[in-house]
């Protein structure tokens, strides 16, 4: 089975299930609305903050159902109508509930001895973190009528501008030595061993890019001109606070993690450099060979000799990652191969409706494939931890989202480090596991410069396509340093990632360096105790939703807010590029 199955959202968008639930969501929403005048006073105020809190579950169960089905469809046919018009119609529908939310949250700013009254009923003691996550959020609110107009105003406007950027580039043609290709399908390109193939895809990718780039420069500007106008509204500093405010992240983690990882940007140069000597290069490495393979092992893997092969290391881990992997391959959770209309790169969706998850993959059965669906794995993984909890505990925040997934990548990865049967293979294998480290802390270095830069610029002026690329090329220069061949950097990074277009998320960046980290971390501490790591590993992953970031950390004796814990994360990773550098002498 190469494709997902949806049957246990919807059968289609016509399907009496799928129209019965778009006008239950109306019919509940009218009726959310109508508590309004509940908000008024305090009468009866514990009643009435648990049948608010009741049907926020309900209604949140709903819309999760409804939007996965319509994201999801449109994640594998850009071009349907019908997923775009009904995720266009849900977010509508949703925005009915901003005035009341509103409402509710400084209704609860002000709740008497509110406290007392969480702590003497089992169903909001459940629900503590969120209600007082709420009274926070409610700090960052405009009144409930201005709200309400921004919620209907981001429908046509960074929610559309982002819809376009997906648009664009999953319906792009690439020409390429007489065919015309997807864009997802040029960049996979780039994992070829033939070397005269990774740099044809690479012009022919750049040269594609002018096809769309002043549409997506358009679309940039307008998503970060309205994140600016928004955040400063409602009393951020800038989007990066915001994002850290909704990250439930202290900006001194942040500070403490990338000044580690400042520091060992040298040792990173040093295993590029070495790669670029390995690829017959002088002046650096080139782009177009940032992912090429080093080492003998050319195996390509089917989809079943791929899932045969994670099973068996996950199984090392515990039963019930290997059973839950088991589940995806057999269930129809996952949508493997690349093809036309289909988004490019990864993602997995945790249905918490349905309490199971589903994974896009761009399949071609390279080893890199099978380390991107044991990532993704890994977030069907996380969800299964809090698929017990109730959905209003299951929001876990960009940093901790990819913890679950890179402690999968490196089971997997170790694994297959353990078992190389040559020095070719191990070091095709390290090699590969450098090149993700080399993305997670130098490119993303880079990509969280440059956002910061269209950010700040976006305050005076609007930036085209060209200044765009000059600020791309300004930020790899500044993290790959001379470990890149100059000549060849690429200017077109921002269009092709989608993490820059979102106006709820910015700086989606950041937190894949803390989840490579903080997964080391926890990998260390694995080996430290394997029989009592699972279950505390297990706790913690179910904890992501109803904690600060730090909070959960603790949970396994980590202080993230310390530089010591990245430097010896850090460490971790200077290990194999020593190790790498050692057997390419």
């Amino acid at each position: 089975m190469k494709k997902w199955n949806l049957d246990k959202l919807y059968l289609a968008f016509d399907d009496p299930a799928f129209l019965r639930d778009m006008k239950l969501l109306n019919k509940l929403i009218q009726k959310t609305i109508k508590k309004e005048d509940e908000f008024e006073n305090y009468d009866s105020k514990q009643q009435k903050l648990i049948s608010f809190l009741e049907t926020e579950i309900q209604l949140i169960t709903l819309v999760d159902k409804l939007m996965h089905f319509a994201s999801l469809v449109s994640s594998i046919e850009s071009t349907n109508q019908e997923a775009m018009k009904s995720m266009n119609k849900i977010e509508v529908e949703f925005t009915k509930l901003t005035k009341i939310e509103v409402l509710f949250q400084k209704w609860l700013s002000n709740y008497p001895n509110i406290e007392e009254d969480i702590n003497n009923n089992e169903f909001l003691k459940e629900h503590k973190f969120h209600i007082l996550e709420m009274i926070k959020q409610a700090s960052h609110k405009l009144d409930d009528s201005t709200e309400s107009l921004i919620s209907k105003l981001i429908q046509n406007g960074s929610n559309a501008w982002s819809r376009l950027q997906s648009l664009l580039t999953s319906t792009l043609v690439v020409d390429y030595e007489g065919e015309e290709i997807t864009l997802s399908e040029i960049r996979n390109l780039a994992n070829s061993p033939d070397a005269n193939v990774r740099k044809s895809a690479y012009e022919a990718e750049l040269k594609a890019y002018k096809k769309i780039e002043k549409s997506i420069a358009f679309s940039l500007n307008s998503i970060k001109g309205e994140v600016n106008v928004l955040t400063e509204a409602r009393g951020y500093k800038t989007a990066l606070d915001q994002a850290l405010f909704i990250s439930r992240m202290k900006k001194e983690t942040l500070d403490v993690m990338q000044e580690a990882c400042l520091e060992y940007m040298p040792l990173f140069r040093k295993y590029l450099k070495r790669k670029a000597k390995l690829l017959g290069h002088k002046n650096g490495l080139p782009f177009y060979d940032l992912f090429a393979p080093i080492g003998s092992s050319n195996t390509k893997f089917t989809i079943p000799e791929a899932n045969e092969y994670i099973l068996k290391n996950f199984k090392t881990f515990s039963e019930e990652l290997y059973l839950m992997a088991k589940k995806a391959f057999t269930d129809g959770w996952i949508d493997y191969t690349p093809r036309q209309g289909k988004v490019g790169g990864a993602f997995c969706a945790n249905i918490h409706s349905i309490k199971e998850s589903r994974i896009l993959a761009n399949f071609t059965g390279v080893f890199g494939d099978i380390i991107t669906l044991s990532h993704e794995l890994g977030h069907a993984f996380h969800g299964e931890s809090i698929f017990n909890e109730s959905i209003l505990n299951s929001n876990y925040t960009m940093p901790v989202a990819e913890t679950a997934s890179t402690f999968c990548e490196t089971i997997v990865n170790k694994a297959a480090l353990k078992d190389a049967a040559s020095k070719d293979e191990k070091i095709f294998l390290l090699e590969s596991s450098i090149q993700d480290y080399t993305q997670v802390i130098v490119d993303i270095m880079s990509r969280f410069i440059f956002e910061k830069s269209v950010f700040e610029g976006r305050k005076e002026t609007v930036f085209d396509e060209n200044e765009l690329k000059d600020l791309m090329i300004k930020a790899q220069k500044e993290t790959y340093g001379n470990g890149l061949d100059s000549n060849y950097l690429h200017p077109y990074m921002w269009v092709c990632k989608s993490h820059y277009y979102s106006g709820e998320l910015s700086y989606y960046n950041f937190p894949y360096t803390f989840g490579l980290l903080f997964a080391k971390g926890l990998y260390a501490k694995y080996l430290e105790d394997k029989d009592g790591f699972v279950s505390l590993y297990n706790k913690l992953l179910a904890a992501t939703g109803k904690m600060m970031v730090e909070d959960t950390a603790l949970l396994v004796g980590i202080d993230v807010t310390k530089k010591e814990f990245w430097v010896s994360s850090l460490e971790l990773l200077k290990e194999d590029i020593d190790l790498f550098l050692e057997l390419t002498k």
